[in-house]
């Protein structure tokens, strides 16, 4: 069956892969016993979290070199985990579970993230302050095009105008919601 150029993936649970979902898989796939536990449809969610609660304190306590990264819920480990876009691909952090307690106490919208198939998108580059739950291929995405442009020690011109459009495409295809409630 052909794929459209908009179409959802699924991820698989035990490679981590992202996979290009037909329409009909799409369907099949949207049931949560459907793929026996190897699978799940990422969704698409896309919501804009203007009031979270992430002050500078807390994002050093999250132990992130960089000013852009995202979590998401493990359900294989059981637990939250953290990724940095870098010119490498996607770079694990060591996250400090206690800090991502303190964030999701305060901010309870963030208890909602399906596992495995949702993150935190944290802008903070550049002095931004902007976050977003959205689906985890956005944030592959995200690493394919700095890992693809990232030219030099700082990037280069062109790939910080990508990020910079792609975060305006994000906030054009998100909601608005807040960080203390569920969406």
């Amino acid at each position: 069956m052909p794929i459209d150029a908009e179409h959802r993936h699924l991820l698989d649970l035990r490679s981590r892969e992202l996979m290009c979902a037909c329409r009909a898989c799409v369907i099949l796939f949207d049931r949560s016993a459907a793929g026996a536990g190897h699978y799940r449809l990422v969704g698409d969610r896309r919501l804009r979290i203007e009031d979270l609660e992430l002050d500078d304190a807390t994002w050093e306590e999250l132990r992130l070199p960089v000013d852009m990264a995202f979590f998401f819920r493990h359900s294989g480990e059981e637990r939250v985990k953290a990724y940095y876009p870098s010119p490498m691909g996607p770079t694990e952090s060591q996250l400090e579970l206690d800090a991502w307690a303190l964030l999701e106490e305060a901010n309870p919208l963030l208890r909602t993230l399906a596992p495995d198939v949702e993150a935190l998108l944290v802008n903070r580059s550049l002095g931004a302050r902007q976050h977003w739950i959205v689906p985890i291929d956005e944030c592959y995405g995200l690493v394919g095009l700095i890992r693809t442009s990232w030219r030099g020690f700082t990037g280069g011109a062109e790939v910080w105008q990508g990020i910079k459009e792609r975060f305006e495409e994000l906030d054009r295809r998100s909601r608005p919601a807040s960080a203390k409630g569920a969406s």
